[in-house]
């Protein structure tokens, strides 16, 4: 099993403790210092033995054997991915697939339009106008890649494409609502140049900023976040 731009490794391990069968699972990213760490969980979480990360860049080549993996997956990866990238990319999923393997595709709306905050929806459209320029979006939308993506498959070789769409929900009060609310904190501070870069930034972007803090802390807060999932078997003749 290979995971695509793994991060911090944690699918994979999550993977490995749940499928104890699977031989070897194989996590690949251009961070050092995200692998770093993935490798120190992967030694806590005692699945080391079958978990192993590797340094390289998926957009250049997968430094694998052509027929190596059964599954290939890959997850969220419209931040870094240009529209171009993607026929390249999925004829190399292809390639390092197994003959009946499975690419796997998991990619997500470019924003959380579905909120009670009116500041967060702001500075999702900021966002969306942005990777739209960047290149990052095939249309200027939120679903801009989602609506591409089966038509994509089809066009490399994968044909009779399955899919699966889900909804995260996140609610002030739970867990999973305080961590949405600190990673939209961290994501609109950290993502300031980027959006300078591509698109125009209203000169009270910080008022804006502070005013989607506030609402998240509300307690009547709620945002959803829409996913796509698509995978298909590798054709025995590829």
């Amino acid at each position: 099993m290979l995971d695509v731009g793994c991060g911090t490794g944690r699918w994979l391990i999550e993977v490995a403790q749940a499928y104890p069968h699977i031989s070897l699972l194989m996590g690949v990213d251009v961070s050092g210092r995200m692998l770093e760490y993935a490798r120190e969980q992967a030694v806590a979480q005692g699945v080391s033995g079958r978990v192993e990360f590797h340094q390289m860049d998926a957009l250049r080549m997968l430094e694998f054997p052509s027929e190596y993996f059964d599954l290939v997956n890959h997850r969220l990866g419209q931040g870094y991915l240009r529209t171009w990238d993607w026929p390249k990319l999925l004829q190399e999923y292809q390639r390092v697939s197994r003959p009946e393997g499975v690419v796997r595709i998991t990619e997500s709306e470019s924003g959380w339009l579905n909120t009670t905050s009116r500041a967060l929806i702001q500075l999702v459209s900021l966002g969306i106008k942005a990777s739209y320029h960047a290149g990052n979006l095939f249309a200027l939308q939120a679903d801009g890649l989602l609506k591409e993506l089966p038509g994509l498959l089809r066009l490399c070789g994968l044909q009779a494409v399955q899919t699966c769409a889900y909804v995260l929900h996140y609610r002030a009060g739970t867990p999973e609502g305080q961590g949405f609310a600190d990673d939209m904190q961290y994501l609109y501070r950290t993502a300031l140049p980027f959006l300078r870069k591509w698109t125009r930034v209203p000169d009270n972007y910080e008022e804006i900023y502070q005013q989607m803090l506030r609402e998240m802390r509300q307690p009547d807060f709620e945002a959803t976040w829409n996913l796509l999932t698509l995978w298909r078997r590798v054709p025995a003749e590829v």
